[in-house]
């Protein structure tokens, strides 16, 4: 294929859209094609991710790219569809309609992929063609005639492994062709359906302004009767369209015409004929390594046996690995607020930058390694493809409540952060289910509560008293706490407020892949930049913040430290709580961290910090879980027992403590009626557990 060294749009930026179905690579491709060139964000009106980058063609004339979501089908059933069927459509009026597509196709799928290509194909616009995974496509034992394929359909086709960095050139070179031709495309529409399709035509061409090919196209995805999702943004249809689309709907009801399925039906025969010509499937190839693997990990025996070890083996690496760096951190943290002790005089000055920065930050700071750790694990089980697996194992019990295992991507992504677990669901496509996993995303333990976790088990287990398998063993059950709290309101809210059977799941299982380093590496680079900065600024704000409220007002010369904290404002507004958490085994102390951690969980640790190291003599600042070992109660006993770090770590397993979370569910539900529910709910349960655990624990004598 040759290249014109002209631009087709003068001084213009082309823009190009990359679509695809889920895991056929095409965020590889276009990490491997913009670099560091990204823009990330949403589309307005709905929690959406939006990626744009920008390459540059052979003759370095710029390009733009749009990264649209995976889908399978432009008739769309989600907000995700909606959004790439409407940038393809340009209904959108806050991204421009582009110019130009590439269709990314796993090459060892090809039939399936083939349908949204169909569709595209539609719309008459230039395409171009990239088989991904060519290399997986050989393993299974198919030859594509790539050039046969070519011919087909009158547009360029890139094989590529974009994994591997093979075809990116390739493709580079189509991208910067002025002539891309229009693809040779005709397939036979249902004689019933055909008058509707010209008369839909003919009207969206009048009334909408569409092209003629386009016209046709938007006519065939109305007569899917699932491309009915409207996302904020998108632009209605005119009147008139709507008119006759549901006029033909009462004709074909009254005749029992199933209009939808017989254009998917003639869709399907279009594409397996074509197949027929171009895919040559080798004989005598047995089962594939990933047919293999899936075995065992899908087994309903050993799926679940691997699924709890590798859950153990990140909790133990948690613990382990982790311990050596986080002692380090620690002990440079107290050597500085030492430091600043000896070298600053006395004052307000010193007991902000000690007690107040390097407490608060420092607290916090201490656990990256940990959050490192899980980053990793979590990156090593998405990139090997080993995610589904886990989504389909847990269908079974997904069901039991009301849901299906495609509500569990989104809730096992929210073991990480509850935000981008939330914002997952926007895959699902029955809207019960999906505000049904909205509601219960935060009961997923989350990195946030993972400092919170580690500090009150470092107070309640002792490394001389305990293995670290009991530590791990501790973790385990707060997280299994987290997930069955999640799966029992699921239950609940599936059979009350949110009343509906669960849809089938119908989920691919992409082939096992090797894990490709550097974007784990890369992710857990930006996850930690991410949490150092949140240190630097909220952390550090709110740590500021808290000292203030805990210096002042001045108590009388010559108050104990305990005496300044307990008359501060930090201190009344913990008195004022205190009547609330007294039951559930909380003094006013921890009630200044169960406000100050509102804004986020992690912020517990920060506040404990400023709050605990207010006891620490001038001369030495000691550790944190030193300083809470030290704390007491009035009447002189001792305020973290291990039944209230028990109890404080259910509060927190339970509790909505985190304002960022509330505001995307308040975006994605577009109601503040649901996030508002959820602390209350969510918070009203963490109280009533608590008091249950902590009376009855007394009541044993703990």
């Amino acid at each position: 294929m040759s290249a014109d060294t002209r631009s087709p749009f003068g001084s213009r930026t082309p823009v190009y859209a990359f679509v695809g179905n889920p895991n056929c690579g095409k965020s590889t491709l276009f990490n491997a094609l913009t670099g560091l060139k990204q823009k990330v964000g949403n589309y307005p009106g709905v929690t959406v991710e939006k990626k744009i980058g920008e390459t540059y063609s052979q003759h370095g004339h710029p390009i733009k790219i749009i990264d649209l979501p995976g889908a399978y089908s432009l008739a769309a059933r989600s907000p995700d569809e909606a959004v790439l069927r409407d940038v393809l459509l340009g209904r959108r009026a806050d991204t421009p309609q582009p110019d130009r597509i590439v269709c990314i196709l796993d090459a060892s799928n090809l039939e399936r992929n083939l349908y949204l290509v169909h569709q595209i194909l539609d719309l008459g616009r230039p395409v171009i063609l990239v088989l991904n995974m060519m290399d997986l496509a050989a393993k299974a034992g198919l030859e594509i005639r790539v050039a046969r394929l070519e011919k087909e359909l009158g547009i360029p086709v890139v094989p590529c492994e974009a994994a591997n960095g093979k075809g990116i050139v390739e493709l580079r070179l189509a991208m910067s062709r002025a002539d891309l031709p229009l693809a040779k495309h005709a397939w036979e529409i249902p004689i019933p359906i055909a008058p509707a399709v010209s008369e839909l035509a003919a009207s969206l061409q009048e009334n909408d302004g569409k092209a003629p090919l386009s016209a046709r196209a938007e006519a065939l995805l109305l007569l899917t009767d699932q491309d009915t999702v409207r996302v904020m943004g998108s632009k209605p249809l005119h009147p008139r369209t709507s008119e006759i689309f549901r006029s033909w709907q009462k004709r074909w009801e009254g005749e029992g015409t199933d209009w939808a399925g017989s254009l998917v039906s003639s869709r399907y025969d279009a594409i397996t004929h074509l197949c027929s010509r171009i895919v040559e499937r080798k004989a005598n190839v047995g089962p594939s390594v990933s047919d293999r693997i899936d075995q065992v990990v899908t087994h309903p025996l050993y799926g679940w046996l691997s699924l709890t070890a590798i859950m153990t083996l990140l909790f133990l690496s948690i613990f382990t690995f982790a311990e050596a760096p986080m002692n380090l951190i620690d002990d440079q943290t107290s050597a500085l607020a030492n430091w600043i002790k000896a070298s600053v005089a006395a004052g307000d000055l010193r007991s902000l930058l000690t007690d107040g920065v390097i407490a608060g930050v420092g607290g916090v700071v201490k656990f990256l390694p940990q959050i490192l750790i899980l980053f990793f694990f979590v990156g090593l089980l998405e990139s090997t493809g080993y995610m589904a697996r886990a989504a389909f194992i847990m269908d079974r019990l997904m069901s039991r409540v009301g849901l299906n295992g495609r509500s569990f991507i989104p809730l096992l992504s929210s073991y990480a952060c509850a935000i981008p677990g939330i914002m997952a669901t926007r895959t699902i496509e029955d809207q019960k289910d999906r505000l049904t996993t909205i509601l219960i995303a935060p009961l997923m333990s989350c990195s946030a509560r993972l400092p919170v976790y580690l500090l009150l088990i470092a107070a309640l287990l002792p490394n001389d008293h305990f293995s670290v398998w009991g530590k791990v063993g501790l973790m385990i059950l707060m997280y299994a706490l987290g997930t069955f709290g999640a799966f029992g309101f699921a239950w609940l809210f599936k059979r009350t407020l949110l009343k509906g059977e669960p849809p089938l799941m119908i989920m691919e299982l992409p082939p096992y892949r090797l894990p490709r380093l550097r974007d784990i590496a890369f992710h857990m680079v930006e996850r930690a930049w991410m949490f150092l900065k949140n240190a630097g600024t909220v952390i550090l704000a709110i740590s500021i913040v808290l000292w203030f409220l805990s210096a002042y007002p001045k108590a009388h010369d010559g108050a104990t430290p305990a005496q300044q904290l307990e008359q501060s404002f930090a201190g009344r507004a913990g008195h004022a709580l205190e009547p609330v958490i007294k039951p559930i085994g909380f003094d006013w102390e921890i009630g200044i961290g169960l406000i100050g951690s509102f804004v986020a969980r992690e912020v517990f640790v920060s506040t404990m910090g400023v709050v605990f190291n207010t006891e620490a003599s001038d001369d030495n600042t000691v550790p944190l879980r030193k300083a809470m070992a030290n704390a007491k109660w009035p009447d002189g006993r001792p305020l973290f027992t291990p039944l209230v770090c028990l109890t404080l770590m259910i509060f927190y397993v339970f509790a909505m403590q985190c304002m960022s979370t509330l505001a995307v569910v308040k975006r994605e539900t577009n109601s503040w009626r649901w996030p508002l529910f959820q602390t209350v709910y969510m918070t009203g349960t963490a109280w009533v557990v608590c008091f249950i655990v902590y009376q009855t624990g007394r009541t044993l004598g703990f």
